[in-house]
């Protein structure tokens, strides 16, 4: 998707993109880490689903701060610490 300033940018998680990735992050990886680790409980596999869900979630939302376009003559940090300040406040 090219954005108005004529710099691609990553479109937002929708549709298929949201489907698979929930299959993905939510239950084939959970279940492959839950028998690789030998654990025994549910609990545990809800816990290793809950984190690898989180993970991605936080990978996603770090991903469209770190967006090249959004940078803008700052460093990543910058951005991060800039853009956290400013969902904090909405």
């Amino acid at each position: 998707m090219i954005g108005p300033d004529g710099c691609v940018s990553i479109a937002p998680v929708s549709g298929i993109r949201l489907v698979v990735g929930i299959l993905v992050m939510g239950i084939a990886v959970p279940v492959i880490l839950f028998l690789l680790l030998d654990l025994h409980s549910v609990t545990h596999l809800l816990t290793v689903a809950a984190v690898t869900l989180f993970s991605w979630g936080v990978a996603d939302v770090v991903s469209t701060i770190l967006e090249r376009p959004r940078l803008k003559d700052r460093s990543p940090g910058r951005a991060i610490r800039e853009d956290w300040e400013g969902r904090s406040k909405e």
